[in-house]
C-alpha cells in the first residue's frame, strides 16, 4: 500500500517538465509534494494516476506499474485534481452513485458505500442539493467523496485546499488527517501552513528537479538544540537518485546542485560522514569525482522556517 516514483521524467517537445525524480510515499503517512507554480507537481501526479504516460522511469502503486497495469492501478488510486471536475447539475447523492457505478459497485453495496462517504465527508445535509449550489468547501468535500468512493489504497490530492476560507480549511484538514490513518496520502500544495498542519514528510520540486526529500520534523526549527551539522558537496560522473543518497548513514536531507552535484546535510549526532559517502560510492559502483566539506550549519538555521527553506531552494 504505497507509491514509489523512480527516475521519472516527462518531456513535452523540447521542454523537460519532470527530470529524473525519485521519491516514495509510505502507508499511513501524508507526503507533502511542494513546489512553485510550474515546477512539475501536477504533471507528476497525472503520470502517477495514469492520466499521462511517462517519458522514462517508473511509477509503482501497491506493487504494480502504472504503465503495465493502468486499469488495475486506477482501482487502487483515489485522485482529486487541482480543478475539481464535478457535474454541477447533478445532486450530490446522484453524482456519488454515478461515480460508484463506474467502479462496478452495484445494488446494496453501492448504496452502502455512498452513504458511508456522505457521512465521512460531512455531506449529510447537502446530499439532496445540486452540486452547483454548494460552496467551494462543500464542492471539495464532494471531490474527496468521489476520490474515496471505491475505497482506494492510495489517495492523491492536488491543491485540495486552494480558495477555502479558514473554517473550510480546518474541516478539510481534519478529514484528510482521518483518512490518512488507513491510506497512503500524497498532498500537493504551495501553502506552507498546510504542510506544517498536515504532512509527515516533504518533497520539494523546482523546475522538474527534487531539491528536498526529508521528514518534516528534520526541517522544523529546534531552538533547544543548536548542534553543528556538516554540509558536504559531492559530485559523481553520473546522476544519482536523491532518495538513494539519503540512505547514506547520517544523512538528514539532500539538495540537488546540478546534474551530478549534490549537497548533503548531515544529522548532528552523526559526526564526520565522509567515509560513509566513500563506502556508498564503492557499494553502488559510482565514480566520485569531488567531495568537500562546504560548511557547518546549526539545525535551527537550516530549519528556521519551512517557508524560508522553500524560498531558498526555489528562487532561482
Amino acid at each position: 500500500m504505497s507509491l514509489k516514483v523512480k527516475d521519472l521524467s516527462k518531456v513535452f517537445g523540447k521542454q523537460v517538465v519532470v527530470n529524473h525524480i525519485s521519491f516514495e510515499a509510505r502507508p499511513g503517512e501524508i507526503l507533502g509534494f511542494l513546489g512553485p507554480n510550474g515546477a512539475g507537481k501536477s504533471t507528476t501526479m497525472k503520470v502517477a494516476t495514469g492520466y499521462l504516460p511517462p517519458s522514462s522511469g517508473t511509477v509503482v502503486v501497491c506493487g504494480e506499474d502504472v504503465v503495465e497495469n493502468s486499469l488495475a492501478i486506477r482501482r487502487k488510486i483515489g485522485y482529486l485534481p487541482e480543478h475539481n471536475p464535478l457535474y454541477l447539475d447533478m445532486y450530490v447523492h446522484e453524482y456519488l452513485r454515478f461515480i460508484g457505478s463506474m467502479y462496478k459497485l452495484k445494488g446494496g453495496a453501492l448504496k452502502e458505500r455512498v452513504g458511508a462517504m456522505i457521512d465521512l465527508c460531512g455531506l449529510t445535509w447537502e446530499q439532496n442539493k445540486k452540486i452547483g449550489s454548494l460552496s467551494k468547501g462543500y464542492r471539495q468535500r464532494v471531490g474527496l467523496a468521489q476520490a474515496l468512493i471505491h475505497d482506494p489504497q492510495v489517495l492523491i490530492l492536488d491543491e485540495p485546499t486552494t480558495g477555502l476560507d479558514p473554517n473550510q480549511l480546518s474541516e478539510i484538514r481534519r478529514l484528510i488527517k482521518d483518512i490518512s490513518r488507513e491510506k497512503t496520502v500524497v498532498f500537493s500544495t504551495h501553502i506552507m501552513q498546510e504542510v506544517q498542519a498536515l504532512c509527515d514528510r516533504v518533497v520539494i520540486i523546482n523546475r522538474g528537479n527534487i531539491v528536498i526529500n526529508s521528514a518534516l520534523k528534520d526541517l522544523r526549527p529546534d531552538r533547544n538544540h543548536k548542534q553543528l551539522h556538516q554540509v558536504i558537496e559531492v559530485e559523481f560522473t553520473l546522476p544519482v537518485n536523491e532518495s538513494l543518497l539519503q540512505q547514506i548513514p547520517g544523512i538528514a536531507s539532500v539538495e540537488m546542485l546540478g546534474a551530478q552535484k549534490y549537497k548533503l546535510y548531515t544529522k548532528a549526532e552523526s559526526g564526520d560522514v565522509r567515509p560513509e559517502v566513500f563506502r556508498f560510492a564503492c557499494k553502488h559502483d559510482l565514480i566520485l569525482v569531488g567531495m568537500r566539506l562546504s560548511e557547518y550549519h546549526k539545525k535551527h538555521e537550516f530549519g528556521s522556517s519551512l517557508e524560508e527553506i522553500f524560498r531558498s531552494l526555489t528562487l532561482n
